[in-house]
């Protein structure tokens, strides 16, 4: 056989659409546009956007509906930036389907999607996260009862070497010259700098240095150690559903205690637009909202307090403080008590394991697969409309899991191959039930010996 050669290429000057190429859209994106589809989604977003465009000037722009549908491509398919979007929506016949463009027409690129977000404003971001939750209500999956809240840190698009000081506007190298030069170092090397820094007491604090592109980012310590620019995402999840229904983006150097009440809030607001709502108020539990779980970075008496007289109970696990002294704080009292009552019960038991099993989860997903744990975007406005479509995402996966077993398109790739690990599993317990039975009948059979002399 002769070996086959690479030709140049020369493409025809006219074709016809049927001789394209094309492919079988993805069966998880087929599906999940004929749900979207089913609740007049394209209209509704059409409608709360006719707002920040004009009637009759300008070019055609990129339709609402595309435009959030990209954003739910980077949740799926695990896509950090806009720009990673555009090349995948460009490469991926399945998406150009999902976003039902025709094959004459050019997907968005970075810039588009960007301006996009720009000009829709972070309400009408809100509005399609409230969109997604009713019709997670419509199938049952808000039950809104008991919510449980915890936080994590996302990694800020910015460097520490980049920071300024807040009053002079020096960066750091800068400032330690400065301060060298002032000790009686006129011309300091590297090392001097370094051994002068080595010793400095609260050489990153937030109130001193800032991002000079983005000041929201607060120095903060990671989960794995490391001293980055980062903010802080606070989730309010449904401890019966696993669905997310209320979701903040605050400074990373705030503690949790004083972030809680925000997500709380959020959390209420939500909810009360589902119990107003008449096509989802049947579904939402009459005692919404009365029960929030916490783990002990929460726990202090002015939070238990605030929780108590908002009318929910606390479920909030207690760190060691050993004895204290309640003399004039007979409210409080009663409210760390009450909280450690309810938290020894086996209510609060099962609650607490919950808690790290459903918040844990929703961490993974929106921001290990998800791939949302660094952000590309600066400014927590423009962070948020990302975070609220990202996480719309994460509780539409829901539905779909409900309705059709799968919750992402990756886990199609699997499923054959979790198929044949099922029809494994079954044939080897066949298989060592089989063998168990044989080896019972042979320990215990009568000795043919034992027989005759019976």
């Amino acid at each position: 056989m002769a070996m086959g050669k690479r030709k140049d290429v020369e493409q025809p000057l006219f074709f016809t659409a049927a001789g394209l190429a094309h492919s079988p859209a993805h069966p998880f994106y087929r599906a999940l546009n004929r749900l979207l589809d089913e609740h007049s989604f394209d209209r509704f977003v059409q409608r709360r956007c006719e707002q920040f465009y004009h009637q009759t000037l300008g070019r055609p722009s990129l339709p609402p509906g595309v435009y959030f549908r990209c954003l739910l491509i980077g949740y799926f398919e695990g896509i950090d930036s806009e720009r990673g979007i555009a090349w995948r929506s460009a490469d991926s016949l399945s998406l150009r389907s999902f976003l039902s463009l025709p094959l004459d027409e050019n997907p968005p690129d970075h810039s588009t999607i960007s301006r996009t977000r720009r000009l829709i404003d972070l309400e009408t971001h809100h509005e399609v996260f409230v969109f997604v939750l009713e019709l997670l209500a419509e199938n049952d999956l808000i039950d809104g009862k008991t919510i449980g809240v915890d936080a994590t840190t996302l990694e800020a698009n910015a460097a520490l070497r980049s920071i300024v000081r807040r009053d002079t506007g020096e960066s750091y190298q800068q400032f330690l010259t400065r301060l060298a030069q002032a000790s009686g170092i006129e011309t300091p090397t590297r090392e001097d700098l370094a051994r002068l820094d080595r010793d400095r007491k609260n050489k990153g604090s937030n109130d001193d240095w800032q991002h000079p592109h983005d000041p929201d980012a607060k120095i903060t310590k990671m989960k794995d150690g490391r001293t980055h620019l980062a903010h802080k995402a606070e989730h309010a999840v449904d401890m019966k559903t696993g669905a997310i229904v209320g979701v903040t983006l605050q400074g990373a150097d705030q503690g949790d205690t004083t972030t809680i009440m925000a997500t709380v809030v959020e959390a209420t607001s939500t909810l009360r637009e589902l119990s107003d709502d008449q096509a989802t108020q049947e579904k939402i539990n009459d005692k919404w909202m009365s029960e929030v779980v916490t783990d002990k970075g929460y726990h202090s008496s002015q939070t238990l307090l605030d929780l108590s007289e908002m009318n929910l109970r606390s479920y909030a696990s207690e760190p060691d403080r050993g004895r204290r002294n309640w003399k004039d704080k007979p409210d409080e009292k009663h409210a760390v008590y009450a909280n450690r009552r309810r938290c020894r019960g086996r209510r609060g038991r099962r609650l607490m394991r919950r808690r790290g099993e459903l918040i844990e989860r929703s961490f993974a997903h929106a921001y290990e697969t998800g791939a949302m744990r660094r952000t590309h975007l600066r400014r927590h406005h423009n962070i948020l409309k990302r975070l609220l479509v990202h996480t719309a995402g994460f509780n539409l996966a829901l539905s779909m899991r409900k309705l059709h077993g799968v919750g992402k398109p990756r886990r199609l790739q699997g499923l054959f191959l979790l198929i044949w690990s099922w029809i494994g599993t079954i044939l080897i317990g066949v298989g060592l039930r089989r063998r168990d039975s044989d080896e019972s009948e042979i320990n215990f059979a009568p000795h043919p010996g034992l027989a005759l002399a019976a």
